[in-house]
């Protein structure tokens, strides 16, 4: 048989064999280090027997892949650890997830932070004895009969679901059987770093009425190194907390009355609107004009939308008159609407309509977590309406308009990634695929690269996601960018073409913030609150030496407010190395002045800024042009 590697070179075997001996042809190390192989495309475990053409591909820890292989690996070293500390626990499933893993088990008592110890140093010494990973199969029937006598009825319940007669795979290392399909690591040495994380109730298979379980999460990467530098990102994160920064910034809160409903407080309204006029003013630069639509519509039109039938588990609803209304998860039905009250013309497209519009969706108390996740929240929606001809090009204005955002003026770098079509979905075959090849055509037009998301897009179209990466490396899913054949369809939306005829306009549905309230938190994150001067709460907090000072004081942030500077004065009788600690630290000012007897008399600011000790004298007509400067929002070329 012939086998083609990765370079190109093909070479002959005369006899079947695994993927170890494979290796063992090109080099020891490879043999020795590869974690599972890629044959024609799909992954294997190295003991895997190949005994026909193919072309292979070995999978490093390293890779993206093999760091997948490796997790799923830590799960079943983690569970087999588990028992063998503590017998008679019970055990469900443990997938790979980002970063790391976890398992669900059934405890005779529950676990402690103690024992998430000794469980991590158990799975250490397993990892030393380099115990054989084997794959075997089972039929279904043997698989019931062998965990029946184990007691493991999590396991023979799973088991029972799967269709009579066929053939399972399991994974053997040691004493410890799991059921899985894999791959796997060829043996437990593979796995070298991994840290448990926490340990929290989980319902089995997530249905409240079955038994609560414990989950327990870890760490794993290919390296130590890797693991801690992991580690030390998040315990930067853990510093830029957005729910710990926005209370000390005193920006927004949860309340106990309101789960996942967050309230503004005064600064944090002034970032929010900062963030909304300039979208505003950006998007009428770009051809858009704003609608606003009803929070709360008749059940009728989310049965037209499909979202009735397709998103109802996440809608809030109430009766009125005895008919049913919904609050509405999204905004696109009601800029349908919107656009269908008049006719239009091919000359009124394409019509680019945007809209600030508050939506509600249903999330699992256990799934919220401060802006990032919540039951109310603001997207700043757009619906462009189009003929065909006009998608290339409105979908390249949308990119373009994006990047200005996320490129030129925050600084984020981001990847694009195309969803398509997913399980649950509305629209023909043929629908579904112009309108994936039309937003891959206008990536390539753009020269932009792009990654391939199967089945993630919305029921009613394929998107183009945008996840910006930040400051210290991590990644957000924030834009988005729908092609819609399917709405317009549905809502008989029309416009008159040049024929005199009716025509059935095209629909992007796009954001650029997303969830404003998401996009706040992120910022907040990645800005670790020190905002830049465009965008901070307060831009210049005031500061007084002694009482003497607040007359001067008083006419200096008076001028800056007729700059339109968001100025703060602080003439409390507290030392001026308190004020300047609590504006520099805990406020985070971008720029403090401060005024004593010198200023007075020369008629003059001192000026700190943010993080640093240095101190500037500027006269004070000098200083207020170089905040106006400052202050104004700068995209770069």
């Amino acid at each position: 048989m012939k086998i083609e590697f990765l370079d190109g070179k093909v070479q002959e075997f005369h006899e079947a064999c695994n993927m170890f001996v494979v290796a063992k042809s090109i080099s020891n190390s490879l043999a020795k280090k590869a974690v599972a192989a890629k044959i024609d495309g799909e992954l294997y475990d190295m003991s895997y027997v190949l005994d026909h053409d193919a072309k292979v591909e070995f999978i490093m820890p390293e890779s993206e892949e093999g760091v997948e292989v490796i997790r799923h690996s830590a799960a079943h070293l983690m569970a087999q650890a588990v028992i063998r500390l503590f017998p008679g626990t019970k055990v469900t499933i443990g997938p790979a997830i980002e970063n790391g893993f976890y398992y669900d088990f059934d405890p005779k008592e529950q676990f402690t932070e103690e024992d998430l110890i000794r469980i991590e140093e158990e799975m250490k010494k397993l990892s030393k004895e380099d115990i054989k990973v084997e794959r075997f199969m089972m039929s279904r029937e043997e698989a019931i009969e062998y965990f029946e006598k184990l007691g493991e009825n999590y396991k023979v319940e799973i088991i029972k679901e799967i269709a009579k007669g066929e053939q399972l795979s399991f994974y053997r290392q040691g004493d410890f059987v799991d059921l899985c399909r894999g791959p796997h690591v060829p043996s437990t040495g593979h796995i070298k770093a991994v840290k448990l994380k926490s340990v929290a109730g989980a319902y089995w298979r997530g249905d409240s009425k079955n038994k609560m379980l414990q989950r327990i999460y870890g760490y794993a990467f290919a390296t130590e190194k890797d693991l801690k530098d992991f580690l030390r990102l998040m315990e930067e994160a853990e510093k830029r907390d957005h729910r710990k920064l926005g209370k000390e910034l005193e920006l927004f809160f949860l309340s106990e009355y309101g789960p996942g409903f967050p309230f503004f407080l005064p600064k944090g309204m002034v970032l929010r609107n900062t963030l909304i006029d300039l979208w505003r003013a950006e998007h009428e630069k770009a051809g858009y004009v704003q609608i606003d639509t009803p929070i709360m519509l008749n059940r009728e039109l989310w049965e037209i939308s499909g979202h009735w039938f397709n998103y109802r588990e996440n809608m809030y609803t109430s009766s009125i008159d005895d008919v049913d209304f919904a609050i509405k998860p999204m905004n696109c039905p009601g800029g349908v609407l919107a656009f269908k009250y008049q006719q239009h013309s091919y000359r009124d497209l394409p019509a680019r309509v945007a809209e600030l519009g508050k939506v509600h969706r249903h999330e699992f108390s256990g799934a919220l977590h401060g802006l990032f996740r919540v039951r109310a929240f603001t997207q700043d929606d757009s619906h462009i309406f189009m003929t065909e001809e006009q998608i290339e090009s409105e979908i390249i204005g949308v990119v373009n308009l994006i990047d200005k955002f996320y490129s030129k003026l925050f600084g984020f770098q981001y990847s694009i990634e195309l969803s398509t079509r997913p399980e649950k979905s509305i629209g023909t075959d043929e629908i579904w695929e112009k309108a994936e090849t039309a937003l891959a055509g206008a990536l390539n037009h753009l020269g932009r690269e792009f990654k391939i998301n199967e089945g993630d897009g919305a029921f009613y179209g394929p998107k183009l996601d945008f996840k910006i990466k930040d400051a210290i490396g991590r990644t957000w899913q924030c834009g988005t960018i729908q092609l819609d054949f399917n709405l317009p369809e549905r809502f008989d939306v029309t416009y008159i073409g040049e024929d005199g005829e009716k025509h059935r306009p095209v629909m992007i549905h796009r954001v650029i913030y997303g969830s404003i309230e998401r996009f706040i938190g992120i910022l907040i994150e990645h800005y670790a609150g020190a905002f830049p001067m465009w965008l901070a709460p307060v831009q210049v907090k005031v500061l007084t030496i002694n009482d003497e000072c607040a007359p001067y004081a008083k006419e200096v942030v008076a001028q800056l407010k007729e700059q339109g500077i968001r100025a703060e004065l602080d003439d409390r009788s507290e030392s001026i190395g308190y004020k300047i600690r609590e504006a520099n630290g805990r406020y985070k000012i971008p720029m403090q002045v401060i005024i004593g007897k010198n200023e007075i008399e020369k008629r003059e600011v001192n000026v700190r800024r943010f993080g640093s000790q240095a101190q500037e004298s500027m006269e004070l007509d000098a200083f207020l042009a170089m905040v106006k400067e400052e202050a104004k929002v700068k995209f770069k070329d």
